[in-house]
């Protein structure tokens, strides 16, 4: 796979309808099958798109603590100072995108980036192709002031091949590992094959939780964790 330029930054409450148009991209490109499609149509209205823009927004500009983040996913060229650059860091192909959670996800942790990306016609140059929302892990065999949780980890299915997953991996990574976490968890969709194997190859190992995500009807999920390293010194 040819990695293609991009960057990684922290989401702005202008990047909230962005970031809404990319989960449900990502959405329609996970959850066929696996619920009601009039269910799937229901999240793919506008209107259903604009109420997941305000949660965003209201995410990124007040969020919950300061350890809670959206970072986005940005294909160049866009804005400077990004977490993580260059042609594409860890594994890929990542699956085009999913609910990464089960307890603490759904589109009000956290928010992405800038100019609208549409639904996945294809987001032009310097726009959005990505995000995900972290924080601390809230399930109750966990504690939340060392381990870490990806809520959610959406990628637009035109751009899941350009080395994007992997450069937001890695950020999801030096990201919590830069707030005092020790260890992640993720929620990952049980027939989400693809982004299991991603992570797998990303050093994510299945805990043996299991649950069901509430999409309308009951979508079983699967936990999986990682160990973080320590934040290098500058």
């Amino acid at each position: 796979m040819t990695a293609t330029a991009g960057f990684v930054r922290e989401a702005r409450p202008s990047d909230a309808p962005s970031l809404a148009r990319v989960q449900v991209a990502s959405w329609q490109a996970t959850l066929g099958g696996l619920v009601p499609a009039e269910v799937l149509a229901e999240l793919s209205t506008e209107a259903a798109i604009s109420q997941f823009e305000e949660q965003w927004h209201a995410s990124v500009a007040s969020p919950p603590t300061t350890r809670h983040r959206v970072l986005v996913a940005y294909l160049s060229p866009g804005p400077q100072s990004p977490l993580s650059s260059g042609p594409g860091s860890g594994s890929e192909a990542a699956p085009a995108a999913g609910p990464a959670s089960g307890s603490g996800s759904g589109a009000g942790s956290d928010s992405g980036t800038g100019s609208g990306a549409g639904s996945d016609s294809g987001a032009g140059s310097g726009s959005v192709v990505g995000f995900a929302s972290i924080g601390p892990a809230t399930d109750e065999d966990r504690w939340p002031g060392s381990d870490g949780e990806m809520y959610e980890f959406h990628l637009l299915p035109s751009h899941a091949d350009g080395g994007h997953g992997g450069r937001l991996l890695h950020a999801v990574a030096d990201t919590l590992s830069s707030d005092s976490f020790t260890t992640a968890c993720a929620w990952v969709l049980a027939a989400d094959h693809g982004r299991l194997e991603f992570l797998k190859a990303a050093g994510w190992a299945l805990d043996g939780s299991q649950g069901n995500l509430d999409m309308g009807v009951k979508v079983p999920v699967v936990r999986l964790h990682t160990l973080l390293a320590e934040p290098t010194a500058p």
